[in-house]
C-alpha cells in the first residue's frame, strides 16, 4: 500500500510496479493543486457511501473521498472491502514460499486505520460499528498468519510481535459510528491523550511476543522501543550493522525474549507536532512549547504547554499530576539529557 488507506493513490505496488495498472492509463497524483479529472466529496457528497468528519474530501475512490487527487490508474483501483483479504492473502503465500528458509515479514495491517470498510462477512458482527467490525477483521488477519505458522510446524522457530504504530485515535476522519459507539469505554485505558499526542497514549502501545519453547508466558515493566527491533533482530540472526545503521537502535535482544528484566535507560517519544518527551526510570518530561491543547477533530488533549512538564510515571501512569514546579531540578536534568540526546551525544 502506497500509503494509509485514506490517501491516494489508492493501488497496490508489488516489486515497485503497480498491481494491474494499464500503461495507457498513468496515474498522477497531487496533494496540493486540485486533480479535477474525477469528483471529489467535497463537491459531489452524494457520491459517497462514507462521508468524512473532517478533511478526506478529495478524490473519491471506491465511493470514499480521500486525502489528494489522483486520476487515471482504473484498472488498478483496490476494493478497500477486499484489502484484508488480498494481503493477508500475500502473506500467507510468503511464508508457505519460504517455509524451508530463514524469513522475516513485516505484516502492515490496515484494518482499524480509517477508512474503515471491513470485508461484508465481518459487518455487523461486532455490534460496534464499522471500527468494531474492522477490530475482528484484523483479529482474523492475525490469525489467519499464525495458524498458517502452526501448520507448517514452524511453531518452535518463529518468533510472531504484534504491536501498534501509534495509540487510539476514535474519529480520524470520517463518519462511521466510532464515537457515537464508544459508551464509557477508552481505548487507551489509563493512558492519556492517543494518537498525535505527547502524552504516552499516543506512543506506550500494546507489544506481544509468541514463540514457543523461547518466550515464556508472562508480561515485562521493562522499558523497550520498536527502534529496538532493529538491533535486537541482528543479533538474533548473528548480523553485523554496519557503525551508522541504527544509531538509535540498541540491542535488548534479551528484553524481547524475557531472559532479563531491565530494559533501556531511557526513551525518547515523538509525537506528531514535532513535540519531544524523555522518559526514565520512573519519570518522564514533555518539552514545554507552543500549539492548541486539544486537537478538536480527534478530541485528543496533545500534550502542548508552554511550562515544563514532569510526571512520576510510577505513580501516575496516566499523566494528571505535572510536578515541575516542585521538582525542577529533575526537570532540568532530564531536560539536559535530552538536549544531549538530541544533539548525538
Amino acid at each position: 500500500i502506497p500509503a494509509t488507506g485514506d490517501r491516494v493513490p489508492c493501488v497496490y505496488v508489488e516489486n515497485r510496479r503497480v498491481v494491474g495498472l494499464d500503461p495507457d492509463d498513468p496515474i498522477k497524483v497531487s496533494f496540493t493543486e486540485p486533480i479535477l479529472v474525477e469528483p471529489t466529496g467535497r463537491d459531489h457528497p452524494e457520491l459517497l457511501k462514507i462521508h468524512p468528519s473532517h478533511g478526506h474530501d478529495m478524490t473519491i475512490v471506491n465511493g470514499i473521498s480521500r486525502i489528494g487527487y489522483m486520476s487515471g490508474g482504473k484498472s488498478a483501483l483496490w476494493t478497500d472491502e477486499d484489502m484484508a483479504d488480498v494481503i493477508t492473502g500475500k502473506a500467507v503465500e510468503f511464508i508457505k514460499k519460504n517455509k524451508d528458509n530463514p524469513f522475516f515479514l513485516y505484516f502492515a495491517t490496515h484494518d482499524i486505520h480509517v477508512p474503515r470498510v471491513p470485508h461484508q462477512r465481518f459487518v455487523g458482527k461486532s455490534g460496534m460499528g464499522p471500527r468494531g467490525d474492522a477490530i475482528l477483521e484484523f483479529d482474523w488477519s492475525v490469525g489467519e498468519i499464525v495458524k498458517t505458522i502452526d501448520d507448517l510446524g514452524l511453531i518452535r522457530k518463529t518468533m510472531i510481535i504484534v504491536t501498534s504504530d501509534n495509540g487510539p485515535v476514535v474519529d480520524d476522519g470520517y463518519k462511521d459510528d466510532a464515537v457515537e459507539k464508544l459508551g464509557d469505554h477508552k481505548p487507551a485505558g489509563p493512558l492519556r491523550g492517543g494518537k498525535y499526542s505527547a502524552f504516552d497514549g499516543g506512543t506506550r502501545i500494546a507489544f506481544i511476543v509468541r514463540w514457543p519453547g523461547t518466550v515464556k508466558t508472562g508480561t515485562t515493566d521493562a522499558l523497550f522501543s520498536q527502534i529496538d527491533l532493529m538491533a535486537s533482530f541482528s543479533s538474533l540472526t548473528g548480523q553485523t550493522l554496519s557503525h551508522d545503521a541504527g544509531p538509535d537502535s540498541f540491542d535488548y535482544l534479551k528484553t524481547l525474549t524475557g531472559k532479563s528484566k531491565s530494559g533501556r535507560e531511557w526513551l525518547v517519544e515523538h509525537a506528531s507536532n514535532g513535540r519531544l518527551s524523555l522518559i526514565k526510570g520512573d519519570w518522564k518530561i514533555i518539552e514545554p512549547g507552543p500549539g492548541p491543547k486539544l486537537n478538536v477533530n480527534t478530541n485528543i488533549e496533545t500534550g502542548n504547554d508552554t511550562v515544563p512538564q514532569l510526571y512520576n510515571l510510577k505513580t501516575d501512569l496516566g499523566e494528571r499530576n505535572n510536578v515541575a514546579p516542585q521538582k525542577m531540578k529533575i526537570f532540568n536534568e532530564l531536560s539536559d539529557l535530552l538536549q544531549k540526546i538530541k544533539e548525538g551525544n
